[in-house]
């Protein structure tokens, strides 16, 4: 529980205490070590933005995926957190999210002294908000005096673990363009989609990938679009490197702006905020940043076969979480799943738990791991909601995880069963 202890004078939400993003349970890739290690020597950091070679690689990495881009329209820096400050502070007004949204958002905009809005999200889908409730919310907004600008929203989701489909992401986008909002586009978890993607899509989860235990050409196949596809001269795309591609102690992410005269405006007072925060990528990881977006073999290969892994694992852990009564929708993306025990209220009032505050604190001390609950992702408190990593099911140590990476059947191995037998154990024992 690392990530999220806190002292009980310091009460339920110091954000310095917020759920981390959900870690790969997995050692990192031996290539990526050495690219590091071998750039090592490199003692200053990058400039301002990033320099060529990380730029010209993500620019790389977007076309492959249909978004064809300059790499003078891109900036890199250390970390998501540092390069969305930036751009909502160069940008200006107050903020629209999805409820529940990424745990980080939130603190962003508010630490900007900006309002954030937060609207419900579709049955479907969470990572966009529902068109219709985005727009009335924009208009209560204005004729109250605020003033939203931006809309945050994500193409895979976290918490959610969903993907939202290209009809709802579409009316999202057009909402977004009447409503007059400018759109940021996190899509740091696109590359961890546990089943094939179809359409434009390099590295993993190209097209005629299989599925995990389906055949090439399978029907079971996500569109994963982008914002920028549909408004291109008003979106900005955000990658978090640590989604996919490179481990979390290793910050770098970066932001496609429009290639637009706003754009190379925004791009520009972006880079301001970067100088002025000291917000620069390390020269070391500079170059694995550029190495891991040019997705070589070895990390393409581990990206599709971590994703594959985490979707096996969250599919058996969301079997186990329906079993037990709990909601949950079908995990699709990332490391991890949202439940809702809501329907085990009265098994959760024998142990004392009467939201979501209490639940992260009980399950989390039960299974050994962070369950940050819904508060933390501007969800409903009084929900009993939690956000579950598949991470800690895969292993205790390098070798069970590797062991578990490269497994034919990774849910037959002692280790993973036994965790999920762990979670099992926990339900059961709030039920009626």
């Amino acid at each position: 529980m690392s990530g999220i202890q806190r002292t009980m004078a310091e009460g339920r939400g110091p954000v310095r205490y917020g759920p981390p993003a959900p870690q790969p349970g997995l050692p990192v890739l031996p290539e990526l070590t050495a690219v590091l290690a071998a750039a090592a020597w490199r003692s200053a950091p990058e400039p301002a933005g990033g320099g060529v070679p990380v730029r010209a690689a993500a620019a790389r990495h977007w076309g492959r995926r249909g978004l064809p881009t300059d790499p003078d329209h891109v900036a890199a820096g250390p970390g998501a957190p540092a390069l969305l400050l930036a751009l909502l502070g160069a940008y200006g007004g107050d903020v629209m999210l999805p409820r529940p949204c990424p745990a980080w958002w939130t603190p962003q905009v508010r630490l900007l002294g900006r309002r954030a809005y937060h609207v419900p999200t579709p049955a479907e889908c969470g990572g966009v908000p529902d068109p219709y409730a985005l727009l009335e919310t924009v208009r209560r907004v204005r004729a109250e005096g605020g003033d939203p600008r931006v809309l945050l929203l994500s193409v895979a989701d976290d918490p959610t673990a969903t993907v939202p489909p290209p009809e709802l992401l579409r009316e999202a986008c057009e909402a977004a363009e009447a409503a007059g909002l400018f759109v940021v586009s996190d899509e740091t978890w696109r590359d961890t989609v546990h089943r094939p993607v179809h359409g434009r899509q390099g590295g993993p989860g190209g097209p005629g990938a299989a599925a995990p235990g389906g055949p090439p050409g399978s029907h079971d196949r996500l569109v994963v679009l982008s914002p920028a596809e549909m408004l291109p001269d008003d979106t900005a795309v955000l990658l978090d490197l640590s989604g996919a591609l490179l481990p979390a102690g290793w910050p770098a992410a970066v932001i496609r702006f429009p290639g637009t005269p706003h754009g190379t405006w925004l791009r520009a007072r972006t880079l301001d905020v970067l100088t002025a925060t000291g917000g620069f990528v390390a020269g070391p990881v500079a170059g694995a940043a550029a190495h891991a977006l040019d997705e070589p073999p070895a990390v393409a290969g581990r990206t599709a076969a971590a994703a594959a892994l985490h979707g096996a694992v969250a599919r058996a852990a969301h079997r186990e979480l329906l079993a037990a009564g709990v909601l949950a929708r079908p995990p699709q993306a990332g490391r991890h799943l949202y439940a809702d025990l809501t329907p085990l209220r009265s098994g959760l009032a024998r142990q004392g738990v009467g939201d979501a505050m209490e639940l992260e604190d009980w399950l989390a001390g039960r299974l050994g791991a962070p369950t940050p609950g819904g508060q933390r992702f501007a969800d409903e408190p009084v929900a009993p909601r939690v956000r579950l990593s598949t991470g800690p099911l895969l292993g205790a140590t390098p070798e069970e995880q590797l062991a578990a990476l490269t497994a034919a059947d990774p849910l037959a191995l002692p280790h993973v069963r036994d965790s999920l037998a762990r979670l099992r154990s926990v339900l059961a024992g709030l039920s009626d």
